[in-house]
C-alpha cells in the first residue's frame, strides 16, 4: 500500500515590525479576530488560542453576509517563541510557520499541506491574502 504525499504550499511576507510585536499579534485572540480574513467580505468573530505544545486553537471565519462560515482549528506540535510554530489542523494536514528576524523586520513563512477540494492556486491565494492582511494589521498597530 502506498500513501500519497500531500503537496505543500509556501507563502511569505516581510513585516516592518520587530518579532515580539509580530509574534504577539499572531498568537493573541484579540488580535487574531482583527486580521484573520482574506478580504473585507469575510471576518473572524471568535478566536481561541492555547499556544503550547498540545494546546488547541480555533478561529471561526464567516462571510459578512452570513452565506458561509467554518471553524479553522488544530493542535500545536511545536512552539519555539519568536521562531517557529508547527501544528496539525483538525483535518490532519500540517502547517509550519517560521519567524525570521532581520533587524526591525520579521519575515513570516508559512508552509502548509494542500487540501484536495480547491486548486493549489486558490489555496495559495487565500492563505497569502490572510498573511498580507496580517502584515497590514501589524504595521498599522
Amino acid at each position: 500500500m502506498t500513501t500519497m504525499t500531500k503537496q505543500k504550499i509556501t507563502i511569505e511576507a516581510t513585516i516592518n515590525a520587530p518579532v515580539d510585536k509580530v509574534w504577539d499579534a499572531w498568537s493573541t485572540p484579540e488580535d487574531i479576530i482583527k486580521w484573520n480574513c482574506p478580504s473585507p467580505e469575510w471576518h473572524t468573530p471568535r478566536a481561541e488560542n492555547d499556544l503550547k505544545v498540545g494546546g488547541r486553537f480555533v478561529s471561526r471565519m464567516e462571510a459578512r453576509d452570513g452565506s458561509a462560515g467554518f471553524d479553522f482549528g488544530g493542535t500545536y506540535d511545536k512552539v519555539d517563541k519568536n521562531k517557529c510554530i508547527a501544528y496539525t489542523m483538525d483535518d490532519s494536514r500540517t502547517v509550519e510557520v517560521l519567524f525570521d528576524v532581520n533587524g526591525n523586520q520579521t519575515k513570516v513563512t508559512e508552509t502548509f499541506e494542500a487540501e484536495e477540494e480547491n486548486s493549489l492556486e486558490m489555496q495559495r491565494g487565500g492563505w497569502q491574502a490572510i498573511l498580507d492582511n496580517f502584515k497590514k494589521y501589524v504595521e498599522a498597530k
